[in-house]
């Protein structure tokens, strides 16, 4: 079980390369998935407004539904995304349950 256990910097144990590369390609699907949420929520619904607000969805500005609703049901949707992607990554590595 210890060789199936993910790296952890602080354990004081040192970790293989491939635990390396599964952290490496972990950390860096959140920056991806946090800087996509980033730009949807803040640039959307504050940033882009009001370039959005000329289109609308459901008879609202689609600069007022991203700030409203549409960052929410994205955030959703990248959740969906990253637990499927992680599942894959983890199969990949040879960590998964």
């Amino acid at each position: 079980m210890a060789e199936n256990r993910p790296y952890a910097p602080d354990d004081g144990v040192e970790a293989s390369e491939n635990e390396k590369a599964y952290w490496s390609q972990n950390i860096r699907l959140l920056w991806t998935l946090m800087t996509i949420w980033f730009v949807v929520s803040f640039g959307a619904g504050i940033l882009f407004r009001e370039f959005l607000d000329q289109f609308a969805i459901g008879g609202y500005p689609l600069g007022f539904w991203f700030a409203q609703q549409g960052a929410i049901y994205f955030f959703i949707l990248l959740i969906i995304f990253y637990s499927v992607r992680m599942k894959q990554i983890e199969r990949q590595y040879d960590l998964d349950d």
